[in-house]
């Protein structure tokens, strides 16, 4: 059997920004339009991520899982054009979306990022639901678990936190799996260790403890927009933890430019074989393979 190929890319941070309404810019906004029209519209460009997803595209993975912030105020206009990139990305069936913190950016539209992907986020079996997360997919041998970091921060705060009934709705569905051999997979916004505490996940120490009970094949983020592979325990091994840079950026400060990564996986007798290659953006604007890496 083939192996089952899953890309990820995050943090598209989709241009060009809409013109906001006046009564949009208030509190936290405030900041947020300030920062994007002085400093990062000129790093996150639309054209570098068209490059980027171009050629993901031509890989022709087996599914793709975009973990959040593809908006970057959660204008109520800006949910139409993200809902238009997804689906030109692919199907509902064939990506798996979850949100980040710039979606949920202010309480006024904090629901809006559900209603308007709602056909990228739904589990297998709760297309209808109200409360989409924790969500499960099925595809192939490996199973996507989808949780929310997203909650709406007051200014200059970007932290992140699930909450103890996705914890507990979490545990549930991972004690499920024990006895099953598929690759479990559980995709989050927020890395599971920050040293930034404006940006961290605040009860990572529970989902920690929860991940070595039951354990994981592979944890996917974003938000931190740089290049990570750190390691957490699990119940019998340890378990990889990715991080991926902005899909839209150029290269600025620490910030790496552009890229996303493909994880091959498949069965070998009784253990899993993943293999991540990393593709990304160069000086010239166009997309090279940046390195190979065995991680289980």
């Amino acid at each position: 059997m083939a192996a089952f190929t899953l890309a990820h890319l995050s943090d598209p941070h989709l241009s060009p920004l809409p013109q906001p309404r006046l009564s949009e810019l208030a509190g936290k906004r405030v900041f947020g339009y300030l920062n994007w029209t002085r400093n990062r519209q000129k790093f996150y460009r639309r054209d570098v991520l068209d490059t980027l997803v171009s050629d993901m595209l031509a890989q022709a993975p087996d599914h793709i899982a975009v973990t959040g912030d593809l908006v970057n105020l959660a204008l109520e206009a800006e949910f139409a054009p993200s809902l238009a990139w997804l689906e030109g990305v692919g199907k509902p069936d064939r990506v798996t979306v979850i949100p980040g913190n710039h979606d949920t950016y202010v309480r006024a539209t904090q629901h809006r990022f559900a209603e308007a992907w709602a056909g990228y986020m739904a589990g297998d079996d709760n297309h209808n639901s109200t409360t989409p997360f924790p969500a499960v997919r099925r595809r192939g041998p490996i199973v996507l678990i989808s949780v929310s970091s997203a909650v709406p921060t007051p200014p200059l705060m970007a932290t992140g936190r699930l909450g103890r009934g996705q914890l507990d709705a979490l545990e549930r569905i991972l004690a499920g799996f024990t006895a099953e051999q598929i690759f479990r997979v559980l995709l989050i916004h927020h890395p599971l260790r920050s040293d930034a505490h404006a940006k961290r996940l605040t009860d990572s120490s529970d989902l920690l403890l929860l991940l070595k009970r039951h354990g994981v094949e592979l944890v996917l983020h974003g938000h931190d927009h740089v290049h990570s592979t750190t390691w957490i325990e699990g119940p019998k091994a340890s378990i990889p933890v990715v991080g991926v840079p902005s899909a839209s950026a150029l290269a600025h400060g620490r910030h790496p430019a552009a890229a996303y990564n493909i994880f091959s996986i498949e069965r070998r007798g009784a253990n899993w074989q993943c293999e991540q290659i990393v593709r990304g953006i160069n000086e010239a604007r166009r997309v090279r393979e940046i390195r190979q890496i065995r991680l289980i």
